[in-house]
């Protein structure tokens, strides 16, 4: 049978043991502008530096739902289930309708990171995707001295396909401060649904059960 071409990703939250993945709120703006103009985030995004009220306004209220609405691929923004608090977000992105191909994009927020947050959120779009939505890949692309994200993309059970030579600018910190370019070499991870079909793999990372999404 063959599968109806759906071109946009519905509205929906999709809920973790610890976390609720949903779309930007106007509330999230305060926390998204400090976020996004951590250090870490600033070297290994293309995100503008600094990152104003303005920009985080922009992204909030045309850039993150035009994604979804366009077809372009959906973005959630990451919240902890008790607290509510802003963790951090994740950026579906370059969606190919017709291979049902993603590629996935995170940022951890600096006041959350240690928590295995990220993991989990990646894992819990993963299976959405996969169980629900029918794509057939996902795929990373990392900085090569990103070893915080490499590490998500292995937790997750991803597989290092190759390297892209030059194919990045990051930024690195000056003694004064500043910010200055840096070219980087980009490792390219994929995740197929067969990665995520053992029980086992995913007891491994530590989670079970994301069944919930409305």
């Amino acid at each position: 049978m063959e599968l109806q071409m759906t071109t946009t990703f519905p509205s929906l939250s999709i809920n973790t043991d610890r976390l609720v993945l949903r779309p930007y709120e106007e509330a999230d703006i305060p926390a998204f502008v400090e976020m996004m103009n951590d250090e870490l985030v600033v070297a290994w995004t293309s995100v503008p530096h600094p990152y104003t009220r303005a920009d985080a306004e922009d992204w909030v209220r045309r850039i993150a739902p035009a994604e979804r609405s366009e077809g372009r691929g959906v973005v959630f923004a990451v919240t902890e289930f008790l607290t509510q608090r802003l963790v951090g977000t994740v950026h579906l992105r370059n969606t190919d309708w017709r291979t049902r191909s993603i590629e996935v994009a995170y940022v951890t927020a600096p006041w959350a990171r240690g928590e295995g947050y990220a993991t989990e959120s990646v894992l819990a779009v993963a299976q959405w995707l996969f169980g629900d939505r029918a794509f057939e890949r996902m795929e990373l692309r990392t900085a090569a001295d990103n070893t915080a994200s490499q590490q998500v993309a292995q937790k997750i059970g991803c597989i290092s396909e190759g390297v892209l030579r030059n194919a990045w600018i990051a930024r690195s910190q000056t003694e004064s401060g500043d910010w200055t370019d840096v070219r980087t070499d980009l490792i390219v991870w994929s995740l197929l649904p067969e990665d995520l079909d053992s029980a086992d793999q995913l007891a491994e990372a530590g989670y079970s059960g994301y069944a919930d999404w409305s």
